[in-house]
């Protein structure tokens, strides 16, 4: 299995480790929209995907074990869902900014690493128990500069991992957002292992004012894994990442975004990610799932 390519792989591995409600949900078309949701109680933050109007799903646990990996299983087929991803977070702070992001997201941070490794592991059999097919997480600020230390080092915990998962049959997707696209594409090269790949936000990219995300395209394309549907404005301090705001209403070009997916070849979920609470986030991601819609055809 060492020469197959990316794509061949995530096929097989999505194949491999379909659960019940995911080999309903993959007749469905491509490009399909899903949301993402997570929480305690398995069974409530599945049936508001369903609630939301919704096929598909990346979830988050902070905590994942056998217990939890039954629980949502069984929320899963009950509701016919199936999720896509399993985003993995922690152990130990992660300050999404300028200042104390390079010190405590992702990979990076030499401090966390050891714990964060040992989490990433653990969530990969977590999903092989549920049979989520994918794992994502920040890696975190990816040193520019090819011979700095922490980017080998860095590069051998993101090797690490990937590996963790690919025996479990599973890609691993780098989330984008602290780091320009032609540094995670080094990133991932260096890795070098087949099942490596990009979970694509794009309104990260542009919150932490790295590139504009139809153009990272031309780069991350043949890599992208998953997507998140999310929109903001480019920063204005330097202290602090841009605004997040609700799709359609900041920088991202969707219509140009959408079609750019469909020329690099992504046929997946595109996932929609607000990052807000209460009553307006469901109002936001039902406006988005609506605009969307009209976007993929």
């Amino acid at each position: 299995m060492d020469k197959l390519d990316r794509r061949a792989f995530v096929q097989l591995a999505a194949g491999a480790a379909m659960a019940p409600a995911a080999q309903a949900a993959g007749e469905r078309k491509p490009l399909r929209l899903g949301v993402v949701t997570g929480g305690d109680d398995s069974d409530a933050a599945i049936r508001r995907v369903r609630d939301l109007g919704f096929t598909n799903c990346q979830v988050y646990f902070r905590s994942p074990d056998a217990a939890a990996a039954e629980r949502l299983h069984a929320a899963l087929d009950k509701y016919d869902i199936e999720a896509t991803s399993l985003i993995i977070t922690g152990p130990g702070p992660e300050v999404y900014d300028f200042l104390q992001g390079p010190a405590t997201i992702g990979l990076v941070p030499a401090k966390y690493r050891d714990a964060r490794i040992t989490r990433m592991k653990q969530g990969s059999d977590f999903a092989k128990l549920v049979g989520i097919p994918g794992i994502q997480g920040h890696c975190g600020f990816f040193p520019e500069w090819p011979a700095d230390p922490l980017f080998g080092e860095t590069v051998e915990a993101l090797r690490t991992v990937a590996a963790y998962c690919r025996a479990n049959g599973q890609t691993f997707r780098c989330e984008t957002g602290q780091e320009t696209p032609v540094t995670l594409l080094r990133a991932i090269k260096a890795v070098g292992l087949d099942n490596l790949g990009v979970n694509f936000d794009c309104a990260n990219l542009i919150l932490y004012g790295k590139a504009n995300p139809v153009d990272a395209l031309d780069l991350l394309g043949p890599f992208v894994l998953g997507v998140h549907a999310k929109d903001g404005f480019y920063p204005t301090d330097p202290n602090r990442l841009g605004e997040e705001v609700p799709i359609g209403k900041g920088r991202v070009d969707f219509p140009r975004f959408i079609q750019r997916l469909k020329e690099v070849g992504y046929r997946g979920p595109i996932t929609i990610e607000r990052e807000i609470s209460g009553p307006a986030q469901a109002e936001d991601i039902r406006a988005s799932k609506a605009y969307l819609e009209k976007l993929i055809g």
